[in-house]
């Protein structure tokens, strides 16, 4: 569904392209010569893929009048656009009533394009073979077709395998055709979605690709009525009759011969996987390894050995979408044919998109081992349940680390909150410098994330975590990032706590000097000592709760040394007595502004 499949579209669209095919391409390029008047029309315009409004054909009189209709000119005279119709109507007629003596007669009388779409139909009804005599006329068939000049094999391979797919896809489900389009239109539109590229041309190559699909369930639909009288469900096949269709697709490439090439068993195999990625989601567990996709497994099987060589693209592009029954067909389909994939980028794919089905797969038959890449992707963009997936299947001391430091970087604080407690503290303290210079270096404007590991005494010592941020910060290495390193110095080295006393006297001298010689006609040394404490603290406090964490900023914990020395006489100036100085100021600032400002900084959080 990617490379030569949609050629009507720019080629720098190749994910746009991924959403179409040879299929559409097949099914558009030749409308004007209405190369499917007699299977497009006849079943579009009928309502269903074929003409089974009645389960009988027509009565023989009136048959051989419309044959007659066809026989006034030259057999194989170019018929006209209601002649191709027409004689499509009647063959689709006796191809799904199994009238073959009917079927073979209208060959005779079909020029060379009615010929191709009269094996498109054929080729249609081997899906729905119930025994060894329909089996046997269907090959007859398709081997007169063919004789009498048949040419277009890639345009009937595609077709079939498209239709295939569809068909075992049903066989998954319990809903009702008309269901069915709903679903797979509003899984095509997410895969467009999903896509890069010009919304014109993804509109254009999902209208195309619904109409088609559209058609093919309709088709579905109507081989199930006939067969199952008039119900409205897809019938389950058995091995048996599995075998049969199966046989007859092999007989078809073995009439075709080396009219088929490479790139037309490329082009089938994309076909015949695209319908299963839109599926896929909804299928029963285990579909995979069921009867319901024994067809689709001999086809992939028969479209690899005729040349196919787009496995490993399709099982990516599978991985990516979280198709995850397809993946494990594929899987088996590559070992079955000892055919290289890598499962590692498929579970990178999978992962990025948050498939965590895809990825259990993957790694638990497709052996995927291959974890640091995505799990520190994940923890870049921040994906929790991918990085919870991930530490769950157990990880390597180094790779949490990484994806920590990835998380920082990226300033995802609630993914290095949930690692951090699981990296080791000896690992911690020897990669200390590393994670938070990796995290400058890598932050994409905001150090949050750095913020948080120091806030956090991601050391388990604060004495520790104050000196590797205050080194840093006076460090001369050039690969040191100048916005990490002014940050570090303006906040959470020696320096900053330096500068905190300093503004904490400032402050202390400012207050004074208005309690003495303010001209403010509410005099504020007559207000109580709580309220004038908290006029002079209450923002230094906010500023404190709202930072939160284990471990106050330098600066931070320089004005509260000063502000706790100004109010209790008290020297606090230990690395560790962060609490003790929050506490000491709360014990000065009345109860009820203190929960409000508790309440406050909480909102503030929750907003930012």
């Amino acid at each position: 569904m990617e490379k030569d499949m949609v050629s009507a579209l720019p080629k720098e669209e190749e994910e746009v392209k991924g959403v179409g095919g040879g299929l559409i391409e097949r099914e558009t390029e030749e409308d004007d010569t209405v190369k499917s008047q007699g299977v497009k029309e006849s079943r579009l315009n009928s309502g269903s893929g074929c003409n089974c409004n009645a389960t009988k054909l027509k009565s023989t009189s009136v048959a051989v009048r419309e044959r007659d209709y066809f026989q006034s000119g030259h057999p194989k005279k170019k018929l006209t656009r209601q002649e191709r119709v027409e004689l499509g109507r009647l063959f689709q007629g006796a191809v799904s009533s199994y009238d073959w003596d009917l079927a073979q007669s209208l060959i005779s009388l079909a020029d060379p394009q009615a010929l191709n779409d009269a094996l498109c139909i054929t080729l249609d009804s081997i899906w729905f073979l119930t025994t060894q005599q329909e089996l046997d006329g269907v090959t007859t068939l398709i081997h007169n077709i063919i004789a009498n000049g048949a040419y277009d094999f890639t345009r009937a391979a595609l077709r079939t395998s498209f239709l295939a797919s569809c068909v075992s896809a049903c066989h998954s489900r319990t809903m009702t055709p008309a269901a069915t389009v709903t679903i797979m239109a509003q899984r095509l539109h997410e895969r467009l979605h999903e896509c890069n590229g010009d919304e014109i041309l993804k509109a254009e190559a999902g209208a195309k690709f619904q109409k088609f699909t559209e058609w093919a369930l309709k088709c579905i639909d109507c081989h199930s009525r006939c067969r199952e009288n008039n119900t409205d469900r897809v019938g389950h096949s058995s091995a048996v009759e599995i075998q049969l269709q199966l046989s007859a697709f092999k007989t078809f490439l073995d009439l075709a011969g080396n009219q088929l090439i490479g790139k037309d068993f490329t082009e089938a195999f994309d076909a015949a996987c695209f319908p299963l990625t839109l599926f896929s989601s909804s299928f029963d567990p285990s579909w995979a390894s069921g009867i319901s996709a024994t067809a689709i497994h001999g086809l992939l099987g028969m479209l690899v050995e005729g040349g196919a060589d787009n496995v490993s693209q399709c099982f990516l592009e599978a991985s990516r979408f979280g198709s995850t029954e397809l993946v494990r067909i594929l899987l088996q389909i590559a070992q079955r044919n000892s055919l290289d994939i890598d499962v590692d980028l498929a579970l990178g794919f999978a992962s990025h998109y948050c498939k965590i089905g895809t990825m259990e797969c993957l790694v638990e038959e497709g052996n995927a081992i291959a974890f640091l890449g995505p799990l520190m992707r994940a923890a870049e963009r921040g994906c929790m349940q991918v990085v919870e997936w991930f530490m769950k299947r157990g990880c390597r001391d180094m790779e949490l680390c990484l994806a920590l430091t990835a998380a920082t970087s990226s300033s995802q604080v609630d993914v290095a909150a949930f690692l951090l407690p699981h990296v080791p503290q000896h690992v911690l303290e020897a990669l200390s410098t590393e994670i938070l210079k990796a995290a400058g270096e890598r932050s994409g404007g905001s150090l949050d994330g750095v913020a948080f590991l120091l806030r956090s005494d991601f050391l388990g010592d604060p004495t520790a975590t104050y000196a590797v941020a205050d080194a840093i910060a006076r460090s001369d290495d050039e690969a040191v990032a100048p916005k990490l390193k002014c940050f570090l110095r303006e906040h959470w080295s020696e320096a900053a706590f330096v500068d905190g006393l300093r503004l904490g006297q400032e402050h202390y001298m400012n207050i004074v000097r208005i309690l003495k010689w303010s001209g403010c006609p509410i005099c504020l040394r007559d207000l109580p000592p709580p309220l004038r404490v908290t006029i002079a603290y209450l923002p230094l406090y906010r500023e404190c709760v709202e930072a939160g964490g284990c471990l106050l900023s330098q600066r931070l914990r320089g004005q509260l040394v000063e502000a706790v020395r100004r109010l209790d006489g008290r020297v606090l100036k230990e690395v560790g007595q962060g609490r003790e100085l929050v506490a000491a100021l709360e014990h000065h600032l009345p109860p009820f502004l203190l929960h409000s400002s508790f309440q406050s900084c909480l909102l503030a959080r929750n907003l930012a």
